[in-house]
């Protein structure tokens, strides 16, 4: 089950909307636990029982880690185990057909392994219990003895399959208590409206350009061009408009969430993108795994190699593939160099550093997206112009099409460049866009109903 299905949005949302209100506070946490277990369950409940056990393992770690002398070897254990199931499940597959591929070229007959389905939404809460239990260690927060509230942050359905990447350090106080409002619950339904509209109303009618595109065997300048920007477009409405749903249906449930997208198109160097862009998962790579590394406390070519390696396994992180990895070193490197030279660091907005890094990202974006590396490599050759242009292109965008690619780019630098503005600018593009609020979110139920599947792109990760 998505938010952007017909029924989520029209049986299972307002179910739980009514159930949760009617429910008395004490039983609050326990309906939010039975939702999001349901909402799991949709989707196969062979993986719910993989999902209660991993909760069951990371409570049980956390309890020890508060209670014994060996807080450090409870640690290893959950941190390790963690691991070992997100390897199994998501890095097996890969790691078999990489050495399979090594084996055939010395001449050797590969073997062969049973194709391991990748649980939805196992690298979100395989690193939401690996920061629990690290907190726990750290004493950053407190080791529950609520097995439901422990639970019900792991499964929190809003979150679950697509972040943001929550810390129960964050939450535990909202977990405990939480104020229900009517303002809050409004702020929720413009947040899960805002997020539908990137989703549905830009980001699936780009969907059909980049998956075209990106299907030409050999692309001319403009079709890889195409492919490009769309994909660009398309990855930001997609999934910034589902943390944006996540968001509001927090709110509606009395949560405030952590702003996953601050308007990342809009950065003048990488290291702005990355503070910028899917701000959960960057955070947890800094506190998790590029300070324990080091950091930037242990020299400076250390900091360089520490910056690399947390980019390369955030590339990993994102999926079993090459193309991830080599995604991953690309902005892991441009990250080193960013320090070493020191870019980045201007006093007024810069166009030329603005447009350069966009170019940056979008160069990413292509690995990110390709099936294969060969497959990016075809592109970037279209890019720079290697494959001329063609006299009849493969791609044949109609007008409601390229206006939607453009709206997109638009919409982009308004919203970004908005806050830059004089007060009054700001006040009335913010009354303009609520008025459109309600008609844009209607426009597009009406296209979800029509297309009535509607998968997200972080699904996959």
């Amino acid at each position: 089950m998505i938010f952007s299905s017909n029924i989520f949005l029209f049986s299972f949302l307002p179910l739980f909307l009514s159930i949760y209100y009617l429910t008395n506070d004490k039983y609050k946490n326990l309906v939010i636990l039975a939702a999001s277990y349901a909402f799991y369950a949709w989707w196969r409940i062979d993986f719910l029982l993989l999902f209660i056990v991993v909760t069951g393992f990371n409570y049980y770690i956390g309890l020890n880690i508060s209670t014994t002398v060996k807080k450090l070897f409870w640690l290893r254990i959950g941190v390790v185990g963690n691991l070992l199931v997100l390897a199994y499940f998501k890095y097996a597959n890969f790691g078999v057909d990489s050495f399979n591929t090594v084996l055939t070229t010395v001449g050797i007959a590969p073997f062969n392994l049973v194709n391991i389905i990748l649980p939805i939404g196992i690298s979100f809460y395989i690193f939401q219990s690996i920061s629990y239990i690290v907190d726990v260690y750290r004493k950053d927060a407190p080791a529950t003895k609520n097995i439901i509230d422990f639970a019900a942050f792991v499964a929190l359905f809003p979150q679950l399959i697509a972040g943001p990447v929550l810390r129960y350090k964050d939450l535990v106080g909202q977990f405990k208590c939480r104020q229900h409002s009517l303002a809050k619950f409004g702020q929720g339904c413009s947040w899960f409206m805002i997020g539908f509209i990137k989703k549905v109303f830009i980001a699936d009618s780009l969907a059909p350009i980049v998956d075209t595109s990106f299907a030409v065997a050999s692309p001319d300048l403009i079709e890889a061009w195409t492919a490009a920007f769309a994909y660009t477009a398309q990855l930001y409405f997609d999934f910034s408009g589902y943390s944006d749903m996540a968001i509001g249906l927090g709110l509606m449930m009395g949560f405030r969430f952590i702003n996953n997208f601050n308007q990342p198109y809009i950065s003048q160097s990488i290291t702005e993108f990355w503070r910028r862009w899917h701000i959960s998962l960057s955070s947890w790579l800094r506190d998790y795994l590029y300070i324990p590394l080091g950091g930037n406390r242990k020299g400076t070519i250390k900091t360089y190699r520490n910056l690399f390696l947390t980019m390369l396994l955030g590339g990993l992180w994102h999926g079993a593939n090459w193309t991830f990895l080599l995604w991953g070193a690309w902005h892991g490197a441009w990250l080193a160099l960013e320090k070493k030279l020191k870019l980045g660091r201007y006093k007024s907005f810069n166009p030329v550093a603005w447009l350069f890094t966009l170019f940056i990202v979008i160069l990413g974006w292509v690995m990110f997206r390709a099936n294969s590396v060969s497959e990016a490599l075809s592109l970037y050759k279209a890019m720079f112009g290697f494959n001329g242009l063609s006299s009849q292109s493969a791609i044949a965008l109609d007008s409601i099409q390229t206006s939607v690619l453009v709206l997109a780019y638009v919409t982009i630098v308004i919203a970004g460049f908005l806050p830059k503005l004089k007060r009054k600018v700001q006040v009335k593009w913010s009354r303009i866009a609520s008025y459109m609020l309600v008609p844009l979110f209607a426009i597009s139920v009406l296209k979800l109903s029509a297309q009535s599947y509607s998968p997200f792109l972080y699904f996959q990760f």
